[in-house]
């Protein structure tokens, strides 16, 4: 009978445990690309975004992530909310990636000009040291999650790591086209994000994407806006 119990019991842990490696397994898959683009526009390592999200989210399984598809953990009372919750909501999880980007160029605007995409480990103790866990492990659960997937392999799709530098505001008046009849377009540079755009220009997210038929808040470099 006790040989019968702990069999039991052994598979039920082993069970658990291949469910929770396919289901972060399916993540990375998920969102790879979206970290990977996030990298080249912005500096930031795939290999943290995903890393952090996946800390933070279990995966997309928690509570937050299924319900205000929030994935970062960040807090605050804006966006749609389906439950009670000090943390965000988001319409979807293209904006709440978008969001966490903007969190960190507001926040933590040192780590861009310290540390490249390849540097994962140091982008991981920078934002720990920054405030954004109060765990004084946060950074090696990151760190431990992002060696036991090999997401630093996704750093290396990196436009140009050497590139990359601190983001700096823009004037922006520089990068808009306006046609005599047409309406207003504005060119999309590195470092932008759909969020900044739209308080840029006294707008919306939801009608910038409505404007130009957008679905996520992924952009590219060079992407035409119309405002």
């Amino acid at each position: 009978m006790l040989k019968r119990f702990i069999y039991a019991s052994l598979m039920v842990s082993i069970t658990g445990s291949l469910f929770a490696q396919t289901k972060t397994d399916d993540y990375i898959e998920t969102y790879k690309e979206a970290a990977i683009s996030t990298m080249n526009q912005h500096g930031i390592p795939a290999s943290i975004v995903l890393g952090i999200a996946i800390h933070e989210s279990a995966s997309g399984t928690s509570r937050i992530a299924r319900y205000l598809n929030n994935h970062f953990g960040l807090k605050g009372k804006s966006g749609p909310k389906k439950i009670k919750s000090a943390y965000k909501g988001y319409e979807n999880v293209e904006d709440c990636y978008s969001d966490f980007i903007a969190h960190l160029k507001t926040r933590f605007t040192g780590l861009f000009t310290k540390y490249t995409p390849a540097d994962y480990r140091g982008w991981a103790r920078g934002i720990q040291r920054g405030g954004y866990a109060h765990s004084r492990t946060w950074a090696s659960q990151v760190t431990a999650i992002i060696k036991k997937y090999h997401l630093y392999e996704l750093d290396s799709n990196a436009n140009n790591p050497a590139a990359f530098s601190v983001l700096t505001p823009v004037k922006y008046e520089e990068e808009k086209e306006k046609e005599e009849t047409g309406p207003m377009v504005y060119l999309v540079r590195k470092g932008d994000t759909l969020l900044e755009i739209a308080k840029r220009f006294g707008t919306t997210v939801r009608e910038l994407k409505l404007r130009n038929g957008l679905r996520s808040s992924l952009l590219q470099i060079g992407q035409r806006l119309h405002l």
